[in-house]
């Protein structure tokens, strides 16, 4: 039987592993775990960790990243937020940080050991997955590049799982590079996510 929703949100939220790990890092902050799912989500959106804004502001994707997230989904910020129908659910919840050189460092692996399994059991409703980014990707598809994945994401969806690059300004690049991910699949994630949206769904 899975944690009751609540109880494994409040225990997730005091989660204190990584003290030590982000004292270490160039921010030197503590950990702050950024969750947002209910049992009712028919939406699962899989990132990758919180940001610094997000680590202040406490709510997933309150950034550009977000806001790109939320255009290629055509989804406005009530919609996305809607514990109801959509589960954020990252690889890591706390802003792992950054190291020396300003660079994000990478979701640390203990934190999907130890919850990921526990809170996507409290998840049975859904019926659709954006991963996002390589951690993610990896996670509920398997390995191979991000844009091998990416490139392969009709025969994803067709399980339930879209393959998506990270929204960040660094993927800008790609994005030109490879014009078809917004002709092609984001109209068809619309489509897809509209559906599985419905109240009637």
């Amino acid at each position: 039987m899975p944690d009751d929703p609540h109880l494994l949100l409040a225990r997730l939220s005091a989660c204190r592993l990584c003290t030590d790990r982000f004292a270490a890092t160039a921010t030197a902050h503590s950990p702050r775990p950024v969750a947002w799912f209910a049992p009712a989500a028919r939406v699962l959106i899989a990132g990758q960790a919180p940001g610094a804004r997000v680590h202040a502001s406490g709510r997933p994707f309150t950034d550009a990243s977000g806001d790109r997230l939320r255009d290629w989904l055509g989804l406005s910020e009530p919609e996305f937020y809607d514990l109801s129908r959509i589960a954020i659910v990252p690889m890591a919840f706390c802003f792992p940080g950054y190291d020396a050189k300003g660079a994000d460092l990478a979701p640390p692996p203990i934190c999907a050991r130890t919850w990921r399994d526990q809170v996507l059991a409290t998840l049975p409703h859904l019926r659709l997955t954006l991963a996002i980014g390589g951690a993610a990707i990896r996670w509920h598809i398997g390995p191979g590049s991000v844009a091998a994945q990416v490139a392969d994401w009709r025969s994803h969806a067709a399980q339930g799982v879209w393959p998506l690059p990270h929204p960040s300004w660094r993927n800008t690049g790609w994005l030109k590079k490879n014009p078809w991910f917004e002709s092609d699949l984001v109209p068809e994630l619309r489509r897809a996510l509209s559906a599985v949206l419905k109240d009637d769904a």
